[in-house]
């Protein structure tokens, strides 16, 4: 008993148009796992948008946001004398902003891992 079997043989031109076919879906998905972190389009826009709300004055928002109410809330008391001078309110309401960014830095990361 002989059994036929059928083989195809596919020509240079019909292997490359498969490959570019396959390579833009490919490249689009690493690029937005690069743009994205991994962690999805909010996971990668929480701290952007947590340093914009830290970024308003004199509400300590970003904290609030990263459930830290316990900070912001000891802020805002510390604003109230640091008020007086303008120097050190400006330097308070700063690293407000980067605390903000880095704490929501810290919770995708812990996420992400």
């Amino acid at each position: 008993m002989s059994e036929h079997t059928d083989l195809s043989v596919a020509s240079p031109d019909e292997k490359e148009s498969a490959i570019l076919g396959a390579r833009p879906v490919r490249l689009f998905r690493e690029i937005w796992r690069e743009f994205t972190f991994g962690v999805g389009a909010w996971g990668a826009l929480r701290p952007l948008f947590t340093a914009l709300l830290a970024s308003i004055p004199f509400l300590f928002l970003g904290q609030h946001f990263n459930r830290q109410h316990r900070k912001a809330f000891d802020w805002t008391l510390l604003q109230i004398p640091l008020a007086l001078t303008i120097v050190l309110w400006m330097g308070l309401w700063a690293y407000s902003v980067f605390d903000a960014w880095r704490e929501a830095t810290r919770v995708i990361a812990a996420k992400n891992a």
